[in-house]
């Protein structure tokens, strides 16, 4: 775990993706978005079947043993366990983080979405925090219906655990965030984002990439601590 959690603490983009399954393309697309600066991605796939999953996230192994990034499964400790994901990642409403362990072990990271200021200072102050996301920013169509708490949030996040300082679980904030809007979370103090459609809806894997890429800059260029 200590490796995963030097690599989470140094990570800056994190993506959630599908399985690229309309497009048929998750090797390319995964190579090409990790190349261009992704340090995370996550495989969030909620019609499949447990098999079907533990097969992409074969693909997904592979790609970040290539690239020395991280790769997570969300909600299912179970396919976690399965498939040796460095990182599992719970919702509020998920399995409880003990009975998540129970299952993962020691080693897999877990992290945690929050919604309120009361839940990012319980995922701050929880040892079992390997990172956690703070959001969503803005509404999204990812997650229908879900109102968005909004950049009050991520500042309240920003104030609770400042990025950079010791002892402080790393944040991402999430939701709705992409290249026009970046320098608004960076502005209420966020170092670390969750991307979907900025890099899923790009035209193929090469503008995915290069998207990846310019995202990956603009954020490695602020500091983490002030």
């Amino acid at each position: 775990m200590a490796d995963s959690r030097a690599r989470i603490a140094d990570a800056r983009l994190y993506l959630c993706t599908d399985g690229r399954l309309d497009r048929d393309d998750l090797p390319a697309f995964l190579d090409a978005v990790l190349a261009g600066g992704v340090d995370v991605v996550q495989l969030r796939h909620k019609a499949l079947e447990a098999a079907r999953e533990l097969e992409l996230l074969a693909v997904f192994a592979a790609a970040c043993e290539r690239h020395g990034k991280l790769f997570a499964v969300n909600d299912r400790a179970d396919v976690a366990y399965g498939s040796g994901a460095p990182i599992l990642h719970l919702g509020q409403d998920d399995l409880p983080v003990g009975i998540a362990r129970r299952i993962v072990g020691q080693e897999t990271l877990i992290g945690r979405s929050t919604h309120a200021e009361a839940e990012v200072e319980a995922a701050a102050a929880d040892p079992e925090t390997g990172y956690f996301a703070v959001g969503p920013c803005w509404p999204t169509p990812t997650k229908p219906g879900r109102p968005a708490p909004g950049l009050g949030l991520v500042r309240h996040a920003a104030r609770v655990a400042p990025p950079g300082a010791d002892g402080v679980p790393p944040w991402f904030a999430i939701g709705g965030v992409d290249e026009r809007n970046l320098d608004e979370v960076l502005d209420a103090g966020a170092r670390r984002i969750v991307v979907v459609r900025a890099l899923t809806a790009a035209p193929d894997a090469a503008a995915a990439g290069a998207m990846a890429r310019s995202l990956s800059a603009r954020l490695r260029s602020v500091p983490l601590a002030d």
